[in-house]
């Protein structure tokens, strides 16, 4: 689509300037106000993808399985998903660290249309501020918000509800803005109730962190929900305003802020720890890609992706939508490793 800027719209209201107006005050302080506005900066969405403003805070999401934010982000505008880190310093190490990763690697979307025969990812679900909440009992309790938790009956779990892997359970209540989140998440009596490895709640109006140590439904200790990839972003919105999660097979003990746990006993300064943060390099020419491919490629640009948990190298998260084209998303596999550069790390906790 394509908008006119605000100097075009002031030149056709300039030709709608009527002799009387000069003899009417008020009229002509409307006008010229209207003038003064419209000359500066233009805000109007180009034809590219990636250039909307955002929404306002008050969007009210939609509800359901895989439901549309409406442009709505989690976390406040300081929040350091919401940070862009393409003019962040270079780490130091950078080069061994993703030397380490994999230089050579593909970058693989862990996520889209058709896979076994449906849509695969990692899902989430959109409730109302009234949904009852359930009991959860963790394995990690510890580490664990206790809950309740407003988990509905159909609510989806990564990997289908058979399924062995981390059963991850995401669900977004929209009225009060609170993320709730369980790994190894197993229904019991229909859902009456349920058990879960770990689980954490976030309040998305905040910047809190969880205390240091503490694991999450994720390794790193983050939420899971805002480092996704979605369709409602990417195709709706046509721009991702906040980094992206993705896995390394091998991490180090330790973490760097605002992960808050480490999932690994190997202390080499060359391994990543969780929360380390990459960037796609500012050179590498993204023109020729397909739209959902351009957007995502140019936030990882400007925002960058987190290593959140131990998996395969470059795998990048995203939710399920059958939707998705799965033709445009293979060819983020033709970016390897060595596209990418390590944002400079703060300090490691390794404690």
């Amino acid at each position: 689509m394509r908008l006119i800027t605000g100097r075009q719209a002031a030149g056709l209201y300039l030709c709608q300037i009527s002799p009387d107006m000069t003899t009417d005050p008020m009229r002509l302080l409307s006008t010229l106000g209207f003038l003064l506005v419209a000359t500066l900066p233009a805000c109007s969405v180009s034809e590219g993808m990636g250039t909307a403003p955002p929404p306002p805070d008050t969007t009210t999401p939609g509800l359901g399985i895989g439901a549309s934010l409406e442009g709505r982000r989690p976390f406040p505008d300081d929040n350091p998903w919401n940070t862009p880190v393409d003019a962040a310093p270079l780490d130091p190490n950078s080069a061994v660290l993703i030397a380490a990763i994999g230089s050579g690697t593909a970058l693989h979307p862990d996520f889209g249309a058709n896979w076994n025969g449906g849509p695969f990812g990692i899902p989430y679900i959109v409730v109302a501020g009234s949904t009852a909440g359930v009991a959860v009992a963790f394995d990690y309790a510890d580490e664990s918000d206790p809950g309740p938790y407003p988990i509905p009956a159909n609510a989806p779990i990564e990997g289908g509800a058979a399924s062995g892997g981390d059963r991850h359970v995401l669900v977004i209540d929209r009225d009060h803005w609170m993320l709730y989140e369980l790994y190894a998440a197993y229904p019991v009596a229909g859902g009456a109730r349920w058990t879960a490895g770990s689980g954490a709640i976030f309040d998305l109006a905040s910047d809190a962190l969880r205390p240091a140590g503490w694991t999450s439904a994720d390794a790193a200790g983050l939420p899971i929900f805002p480092g996704l990839v979605r369709y409602d972003e990417v195709v709706e919105q046509g721009v991702i305003r906040h980094a992206l999660r993705f896995t390394v097979s091998r991490s180090r003990r330790g973490y760097i802020s605002p992960a808050r746990h480490f999932a690994s006993s190997d202390t080499s300064s060359s391994r990543p720890p969780m929360g380390m943060r990459v960037r796609l390099k500012a050179g590498f020419d993204i023109s020729g890609y397909p739209p959902s491919a351009r957007v995502i490629l140019q936030a990882l640009k400007t925002y960058g992706m987190i290593v959140a948990d131990n998996g395969s190298d470059w795998y990048l998260s995203g939710a399920p939508d059958a939707r998705w084209s799965d033709d445009e998303l293979n060819t983020l596999k033709t970016v390897h490793g060595g596209d990418f550069e390590v944002v400079r790390m703060g300090p490691v906790t390794t404690q």
